[in-house]
Parts: C-alpha cells; structure tokens; sequence
C-alpha cells in the first residue's frame, strides 16, 4: 500500500522549511544610491575613474554596480548651516563673507540644476528654501547676528528632512564651533537623518578658542564622527584665508564626487535595519570616501519603510511663527 501525504500537508512542511532556512537572504528590494570621493596617496581628488574601478559590499556580501556617474552628472542641493550662537558671534562677519563667495561658486559654476538652502541657527533655527536666487542668499547672510543657544544636532536633523526627497546629490555644510546646548535631538538622531537623507556631511568647525583648554573637543569629535559615517570631511581652518580655501575644497570634491547605485542580492540580513556599506577601489593606491551605510530590511521582514518616522518640527523657527 502506498501512502501519499496531502496536498496542504506538503505546503505546510515546505513552508516549514522555508521559514527555518537561516540567515535571511534580501531578494527583492529598491535601488541604493551612494555619493564617494577617491583620493590617491598624495591626498590629490581622482576624477576619472569607471565603474569597473569600484566594489560595494552591502553586510560582508559584493553587489553589482547597477548606475553609475561622476561628477556633475547629477544636480547638486547644498543645505549650508551657519552657527549665529553667541559663541561665534565675533567671527560671524568673517563666517558670512566667505560662505557668500561659496555659494556664488556653487550658483554660477556648476549644474544649472543645483540648489541652496540656508539655514541659520542658535537656540532657534531660520530655514530657507531650496533656490538658484544669489542676490537673496547674500541679503539673508548680511542679516544673520549673534544670538545664545546652539541647536546644532536640530539643524542637521531638519536639513536631512528638506533633503531627504530631493532628486540628485545631497550635501550639508555646517559652519560652526561644535558645541550643541538646546538640540531636542541628540548626535545619533541627527547622523541617522542625514544617512536617510543620502546626505553627505561637511563640517567647517570654526575655532573661536584655539587652545585646547577651551575648546569644544567633545561637539568637535562629535561632528567627525558624522561626517565620516556620510563619506564627508571634518575641517579646521582659522577665519581668515583659510576658510575661504577650506570652501574651495569642498567645491573641488562635491565637483569630483561619483555616484553609484545597487540593487542589494544575497545580502544577510541581521536584526539591525542599519546595513554596514564599504566602497573600495580596485586599484591599494586610492582610497575612497563613502557613507557607512544605510538603513533598510531587517531580520524578521523589518525596512527601511518602517523605520522611516514621519516628523511634524516641533520647534519653529521664529520667522515662521511671525508669519502665521
């Protein structure tokens, strides 16, 4: 006699079986951008390499380089924050002077298509739209004044958010001293923002105090920290030439910036949505400077969809309240 299971057993047991299979391979999912910068050993911007030159790997597993582009192939917005707390109210002139010619270079000599935001920030924050208007970006700097309180962490976090659905390549640029004494949100909270955002983070840490007795040491390693977890660069130039050097390198790397895009395969999936992303190049003489990672699925069916928090600002800047 010949027994022969059930139809709906045999389901059952082969679903069993699925769900049993460990670890979670990721098979359907959407496409993942990341901006890199390649430096070779002299620290000189390459600008001129291929697909073929480069390798991601999503969690450990290698994936396939399914867009590529480099340079300015793609519209560039920069949100720029300006420090006006009271702590850097005496070089505030100097500040603004050279993050207007920054952002007449951005405006007038690169992708018709780019943008700027500017925001402002003390124990409030001042948020400006995305434009290509100069002469208004000039005329809002020449109004920014010193005031207490710094919101530093809160600014990062609510340019993310503006960022977050724009098209193209995303920077933010924050001119400051570090410090951070009336953010509602903490270090972590903005860094996974800008990371959501696809953002890279270039901060230019004005030093009011140059000795280390007085500095903000902490809020200084806190924003190398998330510039290097976006694939940005932290510097430290003093107010004068330097800073306008300072922004002349950010423009040579948002200029000489790839773009490259997957589709996650065969990527084992942990309990944490945040994956660990290495870019390399082929070539042991460059080194490149990418994102660390990116949120999305989960061990268990979690991503990035759930992760994702809809956020109505709780703090209003002062402007707004005065315009309702």
């Amino acid at each position: 006699m010949t027994f022969r299971w059930p139809a709906s057993a045999i389901v059952v047991a082969g679903a069993a079986l699925l769900f049993a299979q460990e670890p979670t391979i990721r098979v359907n999912v959407s496409l993942v951008h990341v901006v890199a910068t390649v430096k070779n050993k002299a620290g000189e911007l390459v600008g001129t390499l291929g697909k073929e030159d480069f390798e991601i790997l999503d969690n450990g597993a290698k994936q396939e380089i399914a867009v590529f582009g480099r340079q300015t192939d793609q519209p560039l917005s920069v949100a720029l924050l300006v420090d006006t707390s009271g702590s850097t109210a005496k070089d505030l002139g100097y500040e603004t002077t050279a993050a207007a010619k920054f952002l007449h270079a951005i405006l007038t000599e690169g992708n018709p298509e780019d943008r700027v935001a500017l925001y402002s920030f003390n124990y409030d924050i001042q948020q400006g739209g995305f434009t290509r208007n100069y002469a208004n970006l000039e005329r809002q700097l020449k109004l920014l004044h010193g005031e207490t309180g710094t919101s530093l962490y809160d600014a990062i976090y609510f340019a993310s958010q503006a960022l977050e659905n724009r098209e193209g390549r995303k920077a933010i640029v924050v001119m400051t001293d570090g410090g951070d004494t009336t953010s509602s949100r903490d270090l972590h909270a903005a860094l996974k923002a800008a990371q959501m955002a696809d953002s890279v983070l270039y901060a230019v840490v004005v030093l009011p105090i140059t000795n280390n007795a007085g500095r903000n040491t902490g809020g200084e390693h806190a924003l190398e920290f998330m510039a290097q977890g976006t694939g940005g660069r932290t510097y430290y130039p003093e107010v004068n030439a330097q800073l306008d050097k300072t922004f002349a390198e950010i423009i040579r790397e948002l200029r000489t910036q790839y773009v490259l895009g997957f589709y996650p395969r065969g990527v084992t999936l942990t309990k944490n949505p945040f994956h660990s992303l290495e870019v390399r190049a082929k070539s042991a003489d460059l080194r490149v400077s990418a994102r660390n990672g990116y949120y999305g699925e989960a061990e268990g069916g979690g991503s990035s969809a759930q992760d994702r928090i809809s956020v109505s600002p709780d703090r209003t800047s002062k402007k707004k309240r005065q315009e309702k």
